[in-house]
């Protein structure tokens, strides 16, 4: 009988004897029933069965000091289904809930928060993000846990940190993916906005500069147009940016493509004399940029032709520098014909296979290919977003936070599949090593 099912009522007889019962289903099922007794529940949370324990640890009805017990569970399952309730759980506690209750709650959370897999650490900062009645010191210890999977929802989300907390957090050198999640933060102060940009970080600013409500100084956003010609992931983000003044306006239209031209053109906040300053960079740069489809721009490698983005990243192995962060920066950048060429050359592949992943928008093979080419798994979560863009929703994330999240075995059979559909360049033998 499924949880939530209206079940026929028990008594405390029945109850003793099926908590004994040689069949663990059957204890199972006694450990689902949220009308069951609690020192029976209590008895079956050391049940022998994960499965039992399981049901233990989902059941709503199950007492805290049952639920504290399951938090150090040997099972991760079970922590994990734990960690899910206690997180729903959390929300509804009010100032009029019995203090020992309370208590007892935040002790099973806090348990659970610093558990030793980041699973279930991320169960649990994704369930109380937007809780405001959280021990405080719980949510600045997972908004520093190493793990990006585990922090970043709290950094993006939680009203417990405090300036000082993302200032300190941001100073001690965050990951992207920790930069950008203070990014896009509801109303990040100028202060925080600041020190993210010191970091000259790309992608943490590019989220920067995409939330409308982060109070970047204009003084702040001039420095970043002086930079942003070779960002090609801020170009957009700029040009949506709210109240640009007019010089900020011209300055953007001196570097971003014609089809962003267009968008700057029509923003409603800009005066005649700068719309009509835009609308001559729009003529001029259509008149640099044939208008052609966009598939045949990638096929001749757009700004930068294949043959050039070829030569570069063969001088730059030779140089020792074909490494994650030039190959991130290029992807972020929209360099997918160097970054085709990049893997390939690292891969010991034909290039043709590098294209094809691109163009499959899978996770998994251009995480096998990245795998092949002894990238980093964070480099991977880059090229699926910037390289074969891939949804948010369909990226393949790494496990643990830092590790390929499949095994060799299965890594090596995507690069096989998609060596066998490819031919092989001249001069570029698939190297299945």
């Amino acid at each position: 009988m499924e949880r939530g099912t209206q079940k026929p009522p028990i008594t405390y007889d029945q109850e003793k004897e099926l908590v004994a019962h040689p069949d663990a289903e059957v204890r199972a099922d006694l450990a689902s029933r949220e009308d069951a007794r609690p020192e029976i529940l209590y008895f079956l949370a050391n049940d022998k069965s994960p499965s039992v324990r399981a049901e233990i640890a989902a059941n709503a009805s199950t007492p805290r000091q049952a639920d504290k017990l399951l938090a150090s569970d040997v099972d991760d399952d079970v922590r994990k289904i734990l960690a899910r309730k206690i997180g729903r759980l959390i929300p509804g506690l009010s100032e009029r809930e019995a203090e020992r209750l309370r208590n007892l709650t935040f002790e099973v959370l806090e348990i659970l928060a610093e558990d030793h897999v980041a699973e279930v650490r991320q169960i649990v900062a994704e369930e109380i993000k937007h809780a405001a009645n959280v021990p405080p010191h719980i949510v600045k210890k997972l908004a520093r846990d190493i793990e990006h999977i585990v922090s970043t929802p709290i950094l993006q989300y939680s009203v417990l940190l405090s300036d000082q907390d993302l200032l300190e957090i941001v100073a001690g050198g965050g990951s992207p993916e920790v930069l950008s999640a203070i990014s896009r933060r509801l109303n990040v102060s100028t202060k925080v906005c600041d020190a993210i940009v010191s970091t000259n970080e790309t992608a943490g600013i590019a989220a920067l500069l995409a939330n409308p409500s982060a109070q970047i100084r204009e003084e702040t956003l001039d420095s970043l147009i002086d930079k942003a010609p070779s960002r090609r992931s801020w170009h957009e983000p700029l040009v949506r940016r709210p109240r640009l003044s007019p010089k900020a306006v011209r300055r953007i239209a001196g570097f971003v493509a014609a089809a962003l031209l267009n968008v700057l053109s029509e923003r409603e906040d800009i005066d005649d004399h700068a719309r009509e300053e835009v609308r001559r960079a729009v003529k001029k740069r259509l008149a640099e940029e044939p208008d052609e489809a966009p598939a045949e721009k990638e096929k001749r490698g757009g700004a930068e032709g294949d043959a050039e983005a070829a030569k570069r990243a063969k001088k730059l192995l030779a140089e020792g520098k074909l490494d994650d962060e030039a190959i991130r920066a290029a992807a972020e950048m929209g360099q997918r014909p160097f970054v085709n060429h990049a893997l390939a050359l690292r891969a010991k592949l034909p290039v043709e296979l590098a294209r094809a992943v691109t163009a499959s928008q899978a996770g998994k093979p251009m995480t096998a290919l990245c795998w092949r080419a002894s990238l980093s798994m964070r480099t991977a979560l880059t090229l699926q977003k910037h390289q074969a863009r891939i949804s948010s929703a369909s990226i393949v994330n790494a496990r643990n936070g830092v590790d390929y999240p499949m095994t060799e075995e299965e890594m090596a059979w995507f690069v096989d599949y998609f060596a066998n559909a490819t031919p092989a360049s001249a001069g570029e033998p698939v190297n299945r090593g």
